[in-house]
């Protein structure tokens, strides 16, 4: 059995790069780079492998260019309002006689003797005479040969990104057909023994390939004839000979996983033995592992396995490097300054990327990062851009000033809710995006996060759900303590049940909080200043249960669909949440409280966005909506509870 090999030392990312960018380039990968023929009509975005030239004139006659009469200058001469001069109308068969002009329409030929058009409405036609009151002047009107292009000339140059007009102007110029820079083959492999190909083959321990059908669309986006191998498993010769095979029939290889310092991770070893690997390791987080080689003199890249590796890895060192070989210009950062949600945390000595949703907030653009992980596939879809952490640094505070690279979604689109999660959230923003095409993100960080995030002005929407011990009422003590200034109303979403979830059928027969302490029973727990440990911190005194006897009372998740599927997956045997989180995932639910569910809108005055949204919380079509999902009563949805 081979052993794995940890990769020792990591490079810096621009180091990375510029190594990579100098070994492509010397193995010739930018150059000589292979033609294809394509029908005009298929060429929309392609680059032109050479300089094209013209087989015929544009316009290839001479035409006129109005509605009118086609005249030979000379005989218009002298005309004005008090000396009108008179022409023969010919027809179109008749040969051109001086002091004659025809009829024609723009685009006609000009017939023969004739150089000059007035336009009709210049013209008063009596019978078989046309009398003019103004000179014309030669070519006046007329679009002559070659006037646009002229036949042999340059129609577009080499390298060029056809656009619809250049395909207008190929195919005016004659041209049936045009040889582009042919596009790159890239074969992904996708590796790992636990890989299934269908969501029906999933067992426990199996992982569904999703990677490859991701990075086959990047390669698309990106210009590139993307190839999806067959799943191999971990198998050092067959890893090896899918590697081999796809370097004979394809401009570049991707690998996915098999890329760390497990047992079964070669993609390294086989690389140095099929060609050079030149980078093992970047200093940065998420990708690490990542592994750079020339096999055969083209390019092999060696992706780490999860989701936002994998994906990182491939926007900074394959995405550039299809484009150049294409001749396709390299996108420019859109770059913006914004202000931290939150304080982040990161390890000194690699580069940390972190996908944040970006909104502008009363003339402040925030930027609130997303979860990290780097299997969270979810942050993918949710992010609006991306910043990075220094190497040198070891996190960043709140309210700290960073630089954004944005997505092609814009800040000024996106509206941040900050807080407590809630399922009807998301219902919230479909009915946001069809009344305003504004998308709603969020930053699940708990209720007095989201308090937090208004009060500093870095959130549009708050979640909340917090009981007042002293009061038995929620959320209004609390935005009124904390958020003495601003421009901000609560609002009722909804009324709801929280309670313990347990797998179908109970098995462990929890009947309440009290069996919470019981030696045959795991607990998963939101996290602190979320509601729904609030609440349970409140409840457990009153039910006699000291929380340091429960088992798993500090293991933490942040959203209520977490604390459900970590019971699906048989990781804990309960925990507390809302009902329609468990019947999202088919657990039982037992009833322990009923709780307010409100928002906080953070808008400035004159902003009909909060009207918008207070509007939409009434409506009947929202409240069937969330009511279907289980376990909520809407009927204040809408209801606004205070005002500053």
């Amino acid at each position: 059995m081979h052993k794995g090999k940890a990769y020792l030392e990591c490079l810096p990312r621009d180091k990375t790069w510029e190594l990579w960018q100098n070994s492509l380039t010397a193995a010739g990968y930018f150059s000589g780079l292979p033609v294809e023929t394509l029908p005009v009509g298929q060429a929309l975005g392609r680059v032109t492998a050479g300089c094209t030239y013209a087989k015929q004139s544009v316009p290839h006659y001479n035409g006129s260019a109005m509605d009118g009469i086609a005249v030979r200058a000379q005989d218009t001469f002298g005309a004005a309002e008090t000396n009108p001069v008179r022409l023969t109308l010919l027809k179109n068969e008749d040969p051109f006689a001086p002091g004659g002009c025809y009829i024609v329409d723009t685009g006609d030929l000009m017939p023969l003797g004739t150089n000059s058009v007035i336009m009709i409405e210049d013209v008063h036609i009596d019978g078989n005479t046309a009398e003019i009151i103004a000179a014309a002047t030669p070519w006046q009107h007329v679009r002559i040969i070659g006037e646009d292009i002229v036949a042999n000339e340059m129609v577009l140059p080499e390298h060029q990104v056809i656009t619809p007009p250049d395909i207008a102007a190929l195919l005016a110029a004659g041209l049936e057909s045009v040889d582009v820079v042919a596009k790159p083959k890239v074969t992904v492999i996708p590796t790992g023994t636990e890989l299934v190909a269908r969501s029906q083959d999933l067992k426990p321990g199996a992982i569904l390939d999703v990677n490859s059908h991701m990075l086959c669309a990047a390669v698309s986006t990106w210009g590139g004839e993307p190839v999806r191998h067959e799943i191999v498993p971990d198998h050092y010769e067959q890893i090896k000979n899918a590697v081999a095979a796809s370097l004979e029939s394809s401009d570049m290889v991707i690998t996915n996983a098999g890329t760390s310092a497990g047992t079964e991770d070669f993609t390294s070893r086989i690389l140095a033995e099929l060609g050079m690997v030149l980078v093992h390791g970047v200093a940065i987080k998420p990708g690490k592992p990542v592994v750079l080689a020339l096999c055969k003199g083209k390019p092999v890249i060696g992706l780490p396995g999860y989701p936002v590796s994998a994906m990182l890895t491939a926007e900074l060192f394959v995405r550039d490097v299809l484009l150049q070989r294409q001749r396709l210009p390299i996108p420019p950062v859109q770059e913006v300054p914004a202000v931290l949600a939150r304080q982040l945390y990161s390890h000194v000595g690699v580069e940390e990327f972190v996908r944040v949703s970006v909104g502008s907030i009363q003339g402040k653009t925030v930027a609130a990062p997303l979860s990290r992980g780097a299997g969270i596939i979810s942050s993918l879809i949710k992010a609006q851009g991306v910043l990075s952490v220094g190497e040198n640094s070891p996190g960043l505070p709140a309210g700290a000033l960073v630089k954004v690279r944005m997505f092609n979604k814009q800040q000024s689109d996106t509206l941040l809710a900050v807080g407590s999660h809630d399922l009807a959230l998301d219902i919230l923003g479909v009915f946001l995006k069809r009344q305003t095409n504004m998308l709603l993100s969020a930053a699940n960080v708990g209720s007095m996060g989201g308090i937090m995030a208004v009060k500093n002005n870095e959130a549009h929407i708050a979640g909340i759900h917090m009981l007042d011990d002293k009061t038995g009422e929620y959320n209004i003590s609390f935005v009124n303590k904390y958020l003495a200034k601003g421009s901000w109303q609560l609002v009722r979403l909804a009324r709801r049940e929280q309670g313990l979830m347990v797998q179908p059928g109970n098995p462990r027969n929890i009947q309440g909080l009290d069996d919470l302490v019981r030696e045959d029973i795991t607990y998963v727990n939101r996290q602190r200043g979320s509601g729904t440990r609030m609440l349970l911190d409140y409840l457990l005194p009153k039910q006699g249960v000291t929380s340091s006897n429960i088992d798993g009372y500090e293991k933490e998740v942040s959203t209520h669909m977490a604390v459900a599927a970590t019971i699906t997956a048989g990781a804990a045997d309960t925990g507390m949440g809302i009902r329609a989180a468990a019947m999202a995932l088919g657990l039982e639910f037992i009833p322990v409280s009923h709780e307010c569910y409100d928002i906080i809108l953070n808008f400035p005055q004159g902003d009909s966005t909060a009207e918008t949204i207070v509007n939409i919380l009434k409506s009947p079509e929202f409240r069937q909506e969330v009511e279907r999902l289980g376990g909520y009563d809407l009927a204040e949805a809408g209801t606004v509870l205070a005002v500053n």
